[in-house]
């Protein structure tokens, strides 16, 4: 257990075992406070701290309920049990004198003291976090959870690379990748299940941000021996008048590309309609047909299989991008892993 001593200062620093907060980290706090007791509650005085009983361990299940909205999920992000969830509450509000959550049968919601503290908590555990990730031996021991929610395709473009560097800086870090469509990458962003996303532009939920990465153009995919693979380019129109796959209407692609393409004839329906890019792609490898799809989706470098060929008559581009909770600020490890997707470089296809 550490020790948690309120100074006269501003910044929170470690000192040996005990993590040293100083007054600002309670003055936004004192406000909400009924009269102050100074009986009960002597107040710090001439280097006469106050001190108060809790550990990281609390506040770090104070800031899980707060971005998990519920005492079920918080225990389950930080895997204890929901009893042992609520004892660190209790624990943290006992400690504290103050009551941080007002609880109901059907939601959790901070009280005002609660709303006045959180930020305080996330600065501590924030800069905690920083300083111990800069420390190449401490960093590297470093445990924790990020969770980033992905539509398939910029899941295939991105994330192996990404992985594969974020495990060599924090091979303790737990890293879950969501693989899901659009709408399904929006509202785990949305609720807090994921810390960020990366998805395209579209019909995004009230609740999320979007920030450009890229942009993509639609390809033909198909084998090296189909007619249309030693084309330049192909129009849509030619593409659809060969056996052709699509993802079904509950796709964000299809719905992208039923806007785009509303002046184009399409002679034939489909012979196959799939939910995902990425199950398309395997479909036109194994012979069934063609299949329009973003660039990224497609395989990197050549392959002894496939080929893309750029579509054209309209040429049809996807925003791809970063997309976060409003306010929502992300933690140090999860603010890493986002680097490491900036700094991906993009392959045109």
């Amino acid at each position: 257990m550490y020790d948690f001593i309120f100074f006269a200062g501003s910044l929170p620093y470690v000192k040996g075992v005990s993590i040293v907060l100083e007054s600002q980290c309670v003055a936004p706090i004192a406000s909400c406070y009924p009269p102050y007791d100074n009986a009960a509650h002597p107040r710090p005085t001439n280097g006469h701290p106050v001190i108060i009983n809790f550990d990281l361990n609390d506040l770090q299940a104070f800031r899980a309920v707060v971005d998990k909205g519920s005492f079920r999920a918080a225990a389950e992000a930080i895997r204890i049990s929901q009893p042992a969830l609520s004892r660190r509450i209790e624990k943290l509000e006992s400690a504290l004198d103050v009551k941080l959550f007002e609880r109901t049968t059907r939601r959790v919601s901070l009280t005002m003291v609660g709303r006045a503290f959180l930020p305080q908590v996330e600065r501590m555990l924030d800069d905690l976090d920083i300083a111990l990730m800069g420390i190449s031996n401490v960093a590297s021991t470093r445990m924790g959870n990020v969770t980033i929610a992905c539509v398939p395709s910029t899941a295939y473009y991105f994330m192996p690379h990404v992985i594969s560097e974020f495990h060599k800086l924090y091979p303790k870090i737990r890293l879950r990748v969501l693989d899901a469509s659009a709408g399904e990458v929006s509202a785990a962003v949305a609720s807090g299940e994921a810390d960020f996303g990366v998805s395209f532009s579209g019909s995004l939920a009230d609740e999320v941000e979007f920030e450009l990465l890229l942009q993509e153009r639609y390809v033909l995919a198909c084998r090296r021996d189909h007619p249309l693979a030693e084309r330049a380019d192909v129009t849509w129109a030619e593409a659809y008048e060969h056996d052709y796959i699509t993802v079904d209407k509950t796709s964000g692609n299809r719905f992208l590309l039923d806007q785009a393409l509303r002046g184009v004839r399409v002679k034939k329906p489909s012979i196959c309609e799939t939910h995902h890019v990425t199950t398309m792609i395997g479909l036109v490898e194994a012979g069934l047909g063609v299949a329009m799809v973003p660039s990224i989706a497609m395989p990197a470098g050549a392959h002894p299989i496939l080929v893309s060929v750029p579509l054209v008559e309209p040429e049809v581009v996807r925003n791809v991008g970063l997309i976060k909770r409003r306010g929502r600020t992300l933690t140090p490890a999860a603010l890493e892993l986002e680097r490491l997707v900036r700094e991906k470089p993009y392959r045109s296809g």
